[in-house]
């Protein structure tokens, strides 16, 4: 197994903390590979991940390596159903799990949500950590979506390559805080469905 693929993963995940949009041990990342996906393992500080800590999980949830995340599950069915899903983030930025918290997704407030793939990032219902009732829930969320929001949780992004799904998680904590900020000043003004088909349209071929 690809060991540049490793040394990604673990880059990727440490950048989490670093762009202020996870924090300590929490939050997790995975990469699809032949056979299942490489996820990072549960309990262990970034900046100590060896690749050798990287755990292997195949669909019957079997591993090896590390101790996968617990989250484990949602990463499983996100590549078991997502063909476009090369990579996962999921994040406890802080923006996004405080609009979580209150059972809030993000919409159309501006053109940018449009990134994370329709007219809004949708808030999914809560479920305890590591529960296959919390994979179902994301996946729900998820439809249509690259991203959503985890009830009283965090966020998961998803990107046909990892760098792709660290931008767009970094993209759902900034529309989150801009969010956060025009509640304060009042109802934000919404964009209609046409106008963000529009922009979804745009950036099929933006810097491309």
């Amino acid at each position: 197994m690809s060991e540049g693929l490793r040394a990604e993963l673990i880059a990727v995940a440490r950048r989490l903390n670093a762009l202020g949009i996870n924090q300590g041990k929490s939050g997790n990342v995975s990469a699809r590979v032949d056979g299942g996906f490489l996820v990072t393992p549960t309990g262990v500080d970034y900046d100590r991940l060896a690749p050798a800590d990287l755990a292997m999980v195949r669909a019957d949830g079997s591993s090896e390596g590390g101790t996968p995340s617990t989250e484990w599950r949602f990463h499983r069915d996100i590549y078991a159903g997502r063909a476009d899903a090369g990579a996962v983030v999921h994040t406890h930025s802080p923006c996004a799990t405080a609009l979580a918290s209150l059972r809030l997704g993000i919409p159309a407030f501006h053109y940018e949500v449009a990134l994370a793939g329709g007219p809004d990032i949708r808030c999914s219902g809560y479920a305890t950590f590591g529960t296959q009732e919390l994979s179902n829930l994301a996946l729900a969320a998820l439809e249509g979506r690259r991203a959503c929001l985890l009830a009283n949780h965090g966020v998961i992004a998803i990107g046909v390559h990892l760098e792709g799904a660290l931008a767009l998680a970094d993209k759902v904590e900034y529309l989150a805080r801009m969010y956060a900020q025009a509640l304060q000043l009042g109802e934000p003004i919404v964009l209609d469905d046409a106008e963000m088909s529009r922009v979804a349209e745009k950036f099929a071929t933006y810097g491309k």
